[in-house]
């Protein structure tokens, strides 16, 4: 049993990184911007959120938790945005590919965030040594009375608020997209952006905004990434873009809807972790299970592919740029 919690707890804490960046790619994806630099947003995310704890606790005297929970929160949301609109000006207002940009996107958030990883260390007193305590113990910190109720408490309150908020986040844009008047307008963009130009909907507009809070949303994996799941640290060893691509993955298998994030988050850590908690296994072994989120999305796809419901499939314009001029 105590095995079982355990696995539960690291797919519930490696499941929630991901959640993050499949719910702000899917909107994104829903206006038909196809980012795939939802790995480098993800870095830009957790090193701005880091930046800001750090310089909050080293200059102020008496820093208050609660305080330096807001600015990281807030530094890491408007960095992953600003990225967002890096993505978004390249191939909305200058028509660049959105594959090779995403995946350039990618590349320079990583050596972005390495970088000032690595200034962050020195600044500290060497390799490794950067650590926001007080911040990241502000975001793991759990509500004791319900934590302490035996196993429930251990499966469904041990958590920092970033995990319900996450929830949250694919509730609200589960909505958004598909109960308000504005998300509507958003799908017909993605479905077929020169009939919504044509109804009077402003696309640019639409594309925008949809591609830079898609992308805040998405920084807040790393984020999490940095203050929960390494507790305050920052790491070059590329574990931020292995789990943007699992967040890109997550968007497939959720088959574009937001509330099948959630679990399929969780499945994906599940899955992830399972070789933990199986004994004698080698390491090629492990590494075999490493690769079951993989398959389950490739299995997804294979199902959608044969089933063919319009429902399960991506917006039409997914990927594709638009010119209004070709209307």
């Amino acid at each position: 049993m105590t095995q079982i919690i355990s696995l539960i707890q690291a797919a519930v804490v490696f499941g929630t990184v991901i959640m993050f960046g499949a719910v702000g790619e899917i909107l994104a994806e829903k206006s038909g911007n196809l980012n795939l630099g939802v790995p480098g947003i993800m870095y830009l995310g957790g090193i701005a959120g880091l930046i800001a704890a750090f310089v909050y606790e080293s200059n102020v005297a008496s820093p208050i938790p609660f305080v330096s929970l807001l600015i990281t929160v807030f530094a890491a949301f408007v960095a992953a945005m600003l990225g967002g609109l890096i993505y978004a000006v390249l191939t909305i207002t200058l028509r660049a590919n959105q594959n090779v940009t995403g995946l350039t996107l990618t590349i320079f958030g990583g050596g972005f965030a390495n970088l000032f990883g690595g200034t962050l260390n020195k600044m500290a007193g060497g390799v490794g040594q950067i650590s926001v305590a007080m911040t990241s113990g502000a975001f793991r910190t759990t509500i004791p009375e319900l934590a302490n109720l035996g196993a429930v408490g251990k499966i469904f309150f041990s958590y920092g608020f970033m995990v319900y908020l996450a929830i949250i986040l694919a509730f609200l844009v589960s909505w958004f997209i598909n109960k308000t008047s504005v998300g509507l307008n958003l799908r017909a963009v993605g479905e077929n952006p020169a009939t919504a130009d044509a109804a009077g909907i402003n696309v640019t507009r639409y594309k925008y905004l949809a591609t830079c809070i898609g992308a805040g949303i998405s920084g807040l994996g790393g984020l999490y990434y940095t203050m929960d799941y390494i507790k305050g640290t920052w790491s070059t060893d590329g574990s931020i873009e292995k789990l943007g691509w699992l967040a890109v993955a997550l968007v497939i298998f959720a088959t574009w809807k937001p509330r099948r994030s959630i679990w399929g988050s969780y499945l994906f850590g599940a899955l992830f972790w399972l070789f933990f908690y199986i004994p004698g296994l080698t390491r090629s072994s492990q590494e075999i299970f490493k690769m079951l989120p993989y398959l389950a999305t490739l299995f997804v796809l294979i199902m959608v592919a044969l089933r063919k419901k319009r429902e399960d499939q991506p917006p039409h314009s997914l990927g594709i740029a638009y010119f209004r001029e070709e209307r």
